[in-house]
């Protein structure tokens, strides 16, 4: 007599889905983003325009003849309108970088993230692509209708426009990219002729590739999973830091009814739970669940609470920008105003400044002219004919100005020594020159050794373009 054996018994554990938080990765939730007009959408479109004007139109200005904005990989030069930057100039570039950090300490700890909600390229350039989006394939629910149906000639053709749509701006965003690297007419050129070379080639490509990617695919996980600045915004926060918020002692407990009644009358605070500030979030949060890293502080929720609040007649502000502090202690703006400049930020705001106005200050003072020495090592002093030392140097001239110039050269310092040669340099414009300089001195000027004498070059149509630099002679012993 045989039995069947038992069926092995199945863990608790295999019984049980796994729970959502034990999970490695969340599964993506596409997000439909509600369009969404009002105060702050009209800003947020205004910086757009700002910036890809910006953006888009420098390459096509000149300036003496140039591009005005060219930063030229291949000469080492940056030109900024009337300013050519060598690469001498790194001190510049740091200079900039502090006011660049010091500017998102002060932003940040004054409202937040100002720069994530409304001139972040990544916020830019998603606006766009969901506008033409939103032109070709219609608002959030008729999107979401279309991902949801078969494919057919219709939802083929809506989805090539916008693709081939989002792909023009994407390469063109990359061709005005390395316009501001390579000079303009000659990437035009290379565009009648289908020409470029690899390095156009990958960088347009590159550039374009990653903002269709960004913009138009991964959208809020750039901003959720990928941007630093949503990770360490919170040690830049405080309780006094402007921050877009939801009044949950007004907006409690929330509920559906109708228009023009009292909430409290039906024991309901001022929120109808319509759910549209989230339908307008571009990453998908309910503000009203309190602040999230994930909060880029764009403000269309705002816009969109305000619309309802006037549908219903209640007063605004039931989601705002408020403070932490502001909440509890029910401020209004002159004491949120009075708590938002205090010592944090007016030390941030003092940094930027000072650092602003030294950096300015070393604009307008910066030498148009430079002067570099190297004494020639594999020829020291040595005598001839005549009971004359004579020493080599190597002068590199910069002239940092736009006009091509004459300079004289002269030096002193010691007795009788004197420039064995020409004593005059042609520089062209925004170009460096190198001359071969044979000093002479009287054997007896000097000590045997190392004696210091000094090159002056003065520019002969400007006399106050003068530069005098110091340099060992050495007389043998």
């Amino acid at each position: 007599m045989s039995t069947a054996s038992p069926e092995p018994q199945k863990s608790a554990k295999a019984k049980s889905p796994v729970p959502e938080h034990d999970t490695l990765y969340a599964a993506r939730k596409k997000l439909y983003v509600r369009a969404v007009s009002g105060l702050f959408a009209n800003w947020r479109w205004l910086l757009v325009w700002i910036t890809q004007l910006i953006f888009y139109g420098l390459p096509w200005l000149s300036w003496n003849d140039r591009q005005a904005v060219l930063f030229h990989l291949t000469e080492r030069k940056f030109y900024i309108f009337g300013w050519v930057f060598w690469p001498q100039d790194v001190f510049f570039l740091a200079i900039l970088l502090i006011i660049s950090a010091y500017a998102l300490f002060f932003f940040t700890a004054v409202a937040g993230r100002l720069w994530c909600g409304y001139a972040c390229p990544q916020t830019v350039y998603t606006e766009i692509f969901m506008w033409i989006e939103q032109k070709i394939e219609g608002d959030h629910v008729k999107r979401q209708k279309l991902d949801q149906a078969p494919m057919s000639g219709e939802k083929a053709l809506k989805r090539g426009a916008k693709f081939f749509a989002w792909a023009v701006v994407a390469l063109w965003t990359g061709f005005t990219f390395v316009a501001y690297f390579s000079p303009l007419d000659e990437l035009l050129h290379s565009f009648r002729t289908v020409g470029f070379g690899p390095w156009e080639t990958f960088w347009i490509l590159f550039y374009a590739g990653f903002t269709f990617l960004f913009a138009g695919v991964l959208r809020e996980q750039v901003c959720k999973y990928m941007c630093p600045y949503a990770r360490f915004q919170a040690v830049m926060f405080d309780p006094d830091t402007l921050v877009i918020t939801y009044d949950e002692e007004r907006g409690e407990p929330r509920g559906a009814r109708r228009k023009n009644i009292d909430p409290r009358s039906v024991g309901k605070g001022d929120c109808i739970d319509c759910g549209i500030c989230v339908q307008v979030c571009p990453t998908g949060i309910d503000i009203r669940n309190g602040l999230q890293y994930e909060c880029i502080g764009c403000a269309a929720c705002i816009d969109a609470c305000d619309d309802v609040m006037d549908k219903m007649n209640y007063p605004r502000g039931l989601i705002r920008y408020s403070t932490e502090n502001a909440l509890k202690k029910h401020w209004g703006g002159k004491e949120i105003l009075l708590h938002v400049l205090r010592p944090r930020t007016l030390i941030y705001g003092a940094i930027l400044v000072a650092v602003s106005i030294a950096f300015v200050w070393g604009l307008a003072a910066r030498d148009p002219l430079r002067v570099d020495i190297i004494r020639d090592r594999s020829s020291l002093g040595r005598e001839i004919e005549g009971g004359l030392i004579e020493n080599v140097y190597q002068l590199q001239v910069m002239n940092m100005t736009e006009a091509p110039r004459a300079f004289r050269l002269a030096v002193s310092g010691l007795p009788g020594v004197k420039i064995g040669g020409a004593e005059r340099v042609d520089v062209p414009a925004a170009s460096t020159q190198a001359v071969t300089l044979q000093v002479l001195v009287p054997y007896d000027s000097g000590s045997p050794g190392s004696n210091l004498i000094s090159f002056e070059v003065t520019a002969e149509d400007d006399s106050s373009l003068s530069v005098k630099e110091e340099t060992t002679f050495l007389i043998p012993r």
